[in-house]
Formats: structure tokens, C-alpha cells, sequence
């Protein structure tokens, strides 16, 4: 499990049915989550992405979105951030932009040990800031 400083939600819907959705699947809350509300331009407006780098202290470089629709590669892109694709919305080939596609949410785990966080695709493990 990634810790709460690392990690953050940035979601184009409202805090109430984000806040709903989380708490519905059992998942942790965020120590940072950018929606609708906090924002004045939506995606493929970089806003959400860059405001929760801020908000997490890292630099855009240092972060990896994991998306799964094209208008959220092209934020993510457009603030400077790498993006693993979920075919879920979207078929895999109107993903193509991201870096990488998977077919399911569930083909990446994400550890952390003191010095770096891995993502593992698949069983291939990948390091992240």
C-alpha cells in the first residue's frame, strides 16, 4: 500500500460521489483528492494533475497517473506526468497515448519501501519516485 502522502484522486466529478465511490469499494480515503468543484478548467486541462503534485509536494516529473480515458492522458500528459492507461472506459486503441495500457485495474500492485515506490505490471516490476 502506497502511504497517504503519496497518492491523491484527481476525478472531473463531484467530491460527494467520488467521496461515495471510495468508501463503497472499501479503499483508503486520499490525503489529497482535486474534483469538479476545485477546479475552473477540466481535463484535457492539466489543472487537477498539476494542483495535486502541489498538494503532494512532487514535481510533475516525479508522478505516474493511471487513467482510463483519453481527455485524462492529455492532462496528464500536458503536466509534464507519465500515464498508465486502464482499458476499461475506453478500448486500448483510443489509449494508445498513454505510456503504458493495461486491460485491468488489477494488473498493477504498488508497494513502497522506505526508499521508492514500485509498480508492478503484471509481474514486472517498474520504479516510481
Amino acid at each position: 500500500m502506497l502511504p497517504p502522502d503519496r497518492w491523491a484522486i484527481v476525478t472531473s466529478g463531484i467530491r460527494a460521489i467520488a467521496e461515495f465511490r471510495i468508501r463503497h469499494t472499501g479503499l483508503p480515503m486520499p490525503s489529497v483528492m482535486i474534483c469538479a468543484e476545485d477546479l475552473s478548467r477540466g481535463k484535457p486541462d492539466p489543472e487537477g494533475y498539476l494542483a495535486a503534485a502541489l498538494h503532494l509536494g512532487r514535481a510533475s516529473k516525479d508522478c505516474i497517473v493511471i487513467e482510463d480515458a483519453p481527455a485524462g492522458i492529455e492532462a496528464a500528459h500536458n503536466a509534464g506526468m507519465r500515464v498508465i492507461a486502464i482499458a476499461a472506459t475506453y478500448p486500448a486503441d483510443q489509449l494508445r497515448a498513454a505510456d503504458l495500457v493495461v486491460e485491468r485495474l488489477t494488473d498493477l500492485s504498488a508497494l513502497w519501501n522506505p526508499n521508492q515506490g514500485v509498480i508492478d505490471v503484471n509481474g514486472r516490476p517498474a520504479p516510481v519516485q
